[in-house]
Order: structure tokens, then sequence, then C-alpha cells
């Protein structure tokens, strides 16, 4: 295994200290599948958590892999589009195969501004893009804390050490809400900040 630098470190003791939104079954960010819905149905994606406000999306009654970002008591963060908005957690079960030991979910990527840049997975590669092209390292290690189901993650691949930890988190650009916070040290010289999802 390759030795991370004071600084990556540094970064990973930092996230290892963000607070974590757990219930008992569960860490978000994580996935859920629509249930208990009629199939001639939709679950109502709402503007706040309540009942009564307006409706701004739906999901089929069938969807799955839906991203969980956030929960206020019975409803949960969902981003539709540009937007995110709230569904009710009684129509929702949790998978249990998303965050597993050692491993990335599937959907797994990671984006910021200023500069713009994202990483993504594609196999055993982490790709890392920006307005000027693109290039791919081969990953070399996916840490976890040992936490049961925990969404915290560090990622090394060549000069490139992304951590990944359960925050609130907005591009900024968008009303978009995110479940992750990351930071990126890029060779040992430079840090980038940004958010990460889970959703396909």
């Amino acid at each position: 295994m390759r030795l991370l630098t004071s600084a990556c470190l540094a970064v990973l003791l930092t996230l290892g200290t963000a607070p974590a939104f757990a219930t008992q079954e569960y860490i978000l960010p994580t996935l859920f599948d629509v249930a208990r819905v009629a199939p001639d149905d939709v679950l109502n994606i709402r503007q706040r958590p309540d009942a009564r406000s307006p409706v701004i999306g739906t999901l089929a009654p069938d969807a799955t892999g839906i991203e969980i970002t956030e929960a206020r008591g019975n409803w949960g963060r969902v981003n539709a589009g540009e937007v995110s908005g709230w569904v009710s957690m009684r129509f929702l079960d949790y998978r249990t195969d998303v965050w597993e030991w050692g491993q990335l979910p599937a959907g797994f990527s990671c984006y910021g501004t200023e500069p713009f840049w994202s990483l993504s997975v594609e196999g055993d590669d982490l790709v890392h893009a920006t307005p000027e092209g693109e290039a791919r390292h081969r990953i070399t290690a996916i840490l976890d804390r040992g936490v049961f189901r925990d969404p915290t993650r560090a990622v090394v691949a060549g000069p490139i050490t992304l951590t990944a930890a359960p925050q609130i988190c907005s591009d900024g650009m968008s009303d978009r809400v995110m479940g992750l916070g990351a930071m990126v040290v890029m060779d040992g010289t430079e840090l980038l900040t940004g958010c990460c999802h889970i959703a396909r």
C-alpha cells in the first residue's frame, strides 16, 4: 500500500471527525428504493419537508437507487434535475448494498468549481476531468473508517488523494444539495474542494 503524505493524512484526520448523519440502520447519504406506492401512483417530491408543500417532481412507483442526502423527521432530501426537494421516507426502503467495506458505490463521482474539475470511477481507474482534458490513474487504495455503512472514504490514485465525508454540500451553481463533501490533494501541492454524489 502506498504511503500517504503528511498533507494527505491531515485531510483524512480532518474528514474523519466530520459529523455523521446517523440513524439506527444507515448513515446518509445512501441509496433507497421506492416502496409501498401503488403501481398507478407516484411518490411526490415536495419543495419543503411538509405534506402541504408544492410538488416539484415525482418518482415512479418502481424507482430504484434514489440518493437521500439529508433527513428531517420523516422526510428525506432528494435531487431532481437541477433542484432538490423532499420525499416521505415512509415510501422508501434503504439499500444494504451501497457502502461495502473498502469499495465505492457504482455511481460515485465528485466535482468542484473554481477551478472546474470532476473525478469519476471507471473500472479500476479514477478519471480526472477538467476543461482542458482528462487523465486516468489506477486506483491503488480505497480506505474507510471501519464503521458499518459509514460513507467516509479516501481514494488514492496516482498523484490524487480524494477524501469524501458526510457533509451537506452545494456547488453554488444550482439548487442541488449533495450529502458528501470532497477534498482532493493533487500532486501533493494543490488542494481542491467540492461535492460528491452516489446516484447513477
